[in-house]
């Protein structure tokens, strides 16, 4: 079918013209992107983004969160979203939180919110691409994209797909902080996305009682490896086991964590990339 560019008037929906449409609408309604990526899994990437999130919202900010973690979603549970996803005709209606932040997440789509997503690369990339292109965000201030670990087709297509404006990597304690930064540096490099800082969790453990330090995964390197590869370490968050308990009861917009304040003041400060 020939293409007279009116969109209007096309029900076509895998014309080129009419996503990048879409992507341009997108990035009109969403006026700030935040990707939080990890080198690896099990660092509190997750974590990370809904406090980041919250933390936001808090300060009265519009907040979008994007669960791009398509394999392993998790934002609709610490949110305390059990509702379903629907449409409004044309678009994908976002979840509202207790306290007003837009959230979409695979778990919203499924039957139930344990099934497991047993898909290919390419379709769950595809998948993340719609969270971007055919949710209706509406007005939001700031958007927090909830990465899966690694660099695989998923934080590709972020980066891609999505006006990026900036990055938070997540790391741990461990020996391999280092190799985890670096991947994450080398791809956002290769893609052109600034790096807003980096964050440490899991950095000790604090005691109720003496309020001495722990440092159960060994004495930071954080700030030796940051050093090295020229990014500035935002936060070093302390294990926080109420921080769980809130996640359990999807109440984590109730969480405080003033180690996070020189996170969120990167990402108010961060500035809007000019696109082509």
């Amino acid at each position: 079918m020939e293409c007279n560019h009116d969109c209007s008037s096309c029900a076509s929906a895998n014309c080129g013209e009419r996503k990048e449409e879409k992507k341009k609408e997108g990035a009109k309604s969403v006026k700030k992107v935040i990707a939080v990526v990890s080198g690896k899994g099990g660092v509190g990437k997750s974590l990370v983004s809904a406090l980041t999130a919250s933390a936001l919202a808090q300060k009265g900010a519009k907040v979008g969160v994007l669960d791009a973690d398509v394999t392993g979603p998790s934002m609709g549970k610490v949110f305390g979203i059990k509702s379903k996803a629907y449409g409004n005709g044309s678009m994908i209606v976002p979840a509202m939180t207790g306290k007003g932040t837009k959230l979409i997440s695979v778990n919203m789509m499924l039957e139930h919110e344990d099934d497991p997503v047993v898909w290919r690369g390419p379709l769950i990339a595809g998948m993340v691409e719609q969270f971007w292109t055919d949710v209706d965000w509406g007005e939001v201030d700031c958007m927090v994209v909830d990465m899966p670990p690694g660099t695989g087709d998923v934080p590709l297509t972020v980066f891609q797909s999505l006006p990026v404006d900036g990055i938070i990597i997540v790391t741990s304690p461990q020996e391999l902080v280092s190799m985890i930064v670096a991947k994450a540096l080398k791809m956002a490099k290769m893609m052109d996305v600034p790096v807003l800082g980096v964050v440490e969790n899991m950095s000790y453990f604090e005691c109720d009682n003496c309020g001495k330090r722990h440092y159960i995964y060994g004495e930071s390197k954080a700030e030796e490896v940051c050093a090295e590869y020229g990014v500035k370490l935002l936060a070093r968050l302390p294990i926080n086991p109420a921080f769980a308990h809130l996640c359990d009861e999807g109440r984590i917009e109730d969480a405080v964590c003033d180690e996070l304040a020189p996170v969120v003041e990167a990402v108010e400060n961060a500035k809007k990339r000019k696109k082509a």
